[in-house]
């Protein structure tokens, strides 16, 4: 965005392309509980919930809702963008046994603001759900 883009412009931005990143990084076609918290603020106070989303590939839209609050949106014309972590068939997988982490909200929302250099670990970041323990 151009540096003189106003601040609510760049904030929403921002917003809506961590919400392409991680429905991109989650299956299509399946509604899942991302570990991304909502950004409204009813009566001054943070939303407590977090951002369910659902992509459809056929035609492309990406829908996420509120869990708390019922903030919604779709969002249209990410295919392809830099933010799109869909796996591409040259991307290469490590077989092996999966390891699952419960980390704290907090330590997610930091892994989310790193620049990763490989799309395999920003979908790892970015498929995080939440649940009652924590962050999986």
């Amino acid at each position: 965005m151009p540096d003189d883009t106003a601040a609510p412009a760049r904030r929403m931005a921002e917003h809506l392309t961590l919400i392409v990143r991680a429905a991109t990084a989650g299956d299509a076609g399946l509604r899942w509980v991302s570990a991304l918290t909502c950004v409204r603020r009813p009566g001054r106070r943070a939303c407590p919930g977090h951002l369910a989303v659902l992509r459809i590939d056929v035609p492309p839209s990406i829908e996420w809702q509120c869990t708390s609050c019922g903030d919604d949106g779709v969002i249209r014309g990410w295919e392809h963008s830099p933010f799109d972590l869909r796996a591409h068939t040259t991307d290469s997988a490590n077989p092996g046994d999966d390891v699952q982490v419960i980390i704290d909200a907090e330590v997610a929302a930091t892994l989310r603001g790193l620049t990763l250099v490989d799309t395999a670990g920003e979908r790892l970041v970015f498929r995080a759900r939440k649940s009652e323990h924590g962050v999986p």
